[in-house]
């Protein structure tokens, strides 16, 4: 067993998916060794030194950038938490297809690298642009007989974030293969589809983009919230109970229970913890964010009345007015799930 599967949860050997155990998402940075990993491919084998950044379409002045020419431009570190859209899918009723993720498809990190609007400035682009597409260098079958790139478009203006970046650091360490060496996009509160690993072409669209993971998967359908088919984008906003673990035997008096909250709509305004099921809730004291893209850390004493089993959970709310369903929101691809955790401990 290699160090990263002794580390991690192994959800699927190859292509390579592993999630965050539990434990760790209570602290504000995730270590690269325990971050969450989500392929849809086998890692392309890429040499940091020949590598290219192709930069076209729509644009005045078409680029193709070295790691060290990106590496010329300003600086920017971003600590953001990475979500794929099927977070949570076991826990839909019934359960959807798709990588087979409890709660552990989540993380956040320190990125730093270049802002993507620096190149697209340099490049120009043109006034009839709607879309930037990404495409990495991961590629395979998606379907008999049809393969495709791993590719996904952003809206301009959230392409032209400053905190959008070309990441090719990861708290403080060139990125792990694994997550997206050399260079990666990193995309502030969407879910971790838009941010493509192993980035080899921007293009900038004057047409929105149809293709495999923005048109056919990464949809929701049949969801109660969001329009048919449409491509899943910023996170729902969802707490999550890092301790104590599910069926864990708690020894009789003050018990801290803790956890991570974050929403990709608006930052999370607070966090409510029941213990008779959701009859009644207390708030949470919240903590401090590694940053205002980053989940914020968050406790909550509790004295239990007396011994026996209790059910825990946790709900998040945040500036917009969203809070997490009590139950799951089925949909057929299983994406934004943000029903609440519930946490089942005994008390001596």
């Amino acid at each position: 067993m290699s160090d990263r599967e002794r580390d991690l949860v192994v959800r699927a050997e190859r292509p390579f998916n592993a999630g965050t155990p539990m434990a760790a998402l209570a602290e504000p940075v995730v270590p690269n060794r325990l971050f969450y990993v989500r392929s849809h491919f086998d890692v392309p084998e890429i040499d940091p030194q020949a590598w290219r950044l192709s930069v076209g379409g729509a644009v005045e002045r078409p680029l193709e950038l070295s790691l060290a020419e990106l590496g010329d431009l300003p600086r920017r570190e971003v600590a953001v938490t990475l979500e794929c859209a099927g977070n949570g899918r076991t826990r839909m009723r019934p359960t959807p297809g798709g990588t087979p993720w409890d709660l552990d498809a989540v993380s956040t990190g320190r990125f730093a690298g270049a802002s993507l609007g620096h190149v697209l400035d340099r490049a120009g682009v043109t006034d009839a642009v709607v879309e930037i597409l990404f495409t990495g260098a991961d590629r395979g079958e998606v379907e008999p007989g049809r393969t495709a790139a791993f590719e996904r478009s952003l809206p301009v203006a959230d392409a032209s974030d400053p905190d959008t970046i070309l990441a090719w650091e990861m708290n403080g360490e060139p990125l792990p293969p694994d997550h997206g060496r050399p260079v990666r996009l990193v995309v502030p509160r969407w879910y971790g589809v838009a941010s493509v690993k192993w980035l080899e072409r921007i293009e900038a669209i004057e047409t929105p983009f149809e293709g495999f993971y923005q048109a056919e998967d990464y949809i929701y359908i049949g969801d109660p919230v969001a329009p048919d088919r449409a491509p899943v984008t910023t996170v729902r906003v969802r707490a999550v109970i890092a301790r104590p673990e599910d069926g864990a035997r708690l020894p009789a008096g003050s018990v801290e229970v803790a956890g991570t909250a974050w929403s990709g709509d608006a930052a999370v305004e607070r966090v409510e913890v029941s213990v008779d099921g959701g009859a009644t809730w207390a708030e949470a004291e919240l903590g401090e964010s590694a940053g205002p893209h980053a989940a914020v850390p968050w406790r909550w004493e509790w004295s239990p009345g007396g011994a026996g089993r209790h059910e825990v959970v946790a709900r998040a709310a945040d500036a917009s007015g969203a809070v997490q369903p009590l139950a799951p929101l089925w949909n057929a691809q299983g994406y934004g799930n943000n029903g609440v955790q519930r946490v089942t401990v005994e008390v001596e």
